[in-house]
C-alpha cells in the first residue's frame, strides 16, 4: 500500500506532533527503538524503505504520549489493526523489530 501525497504530508505531521507530545528527545526515541538517528530521520520523513517501521514508530509514540496522560494526535492513514493489513508483518511490528540498517 502506498500513500498519496496528502496522506504522506498528514502522516509526517502526525508523527511530528506525537513526537512533540511525547516529550522525548530524538536520542531517547532512537535508543528505545535501537535505531540510529539517521534511521529515525528517515522514519519521520517517511523515506524509510520498510513498511513495518513507520507502524512501529507510530505505536511507540502513541504509547509514550498515553504514558504521559496525554491524548495522542490521531493518525489518518496509519489506522486500523496492523494485523489485518496483508502487506505488513504484524509479528515484527508487535515485537518492535525494526528493519536492519538506516534505510
Amino acid at each position: 500500500m502506498s500513500l498519496n501525497p496528502q496522506q504522506i504530508t498528514n502522516t509526517k505531521n502526525e508523527l511530528q506532533a506525537n513526537f512533540e507530545l511525547s516529550g522525548l528527545t530524538r536520542k531517547q526515541v532512537a535508543s528505545d527503538l535501537q535505531i540510529s538517528l539517521t534511521k529515525l530521520d528517515h522514519l519521520m520523513t517517511l523515506t524509510q524503505e520498510s513498511l513495518n517501521d513507520p507502524w512501529i514508530l507510530r505505536n511507540y509514540l502513541i504509547e509514550k504520549v498515553e504514558d504521559k496522560g496525554e491524548k495522542p494526535v490521531p493518525f489518518t492513514a496509519l489506522t486500523g489493526d496492523w494485523h489485518r493489513h496483508w502487506f505488513l508483518n504484524s509479528h515484527l511490528i508487535d515485537a518492535r523489530q525494526m528493519s536492519a540498517g538506516d534505510n
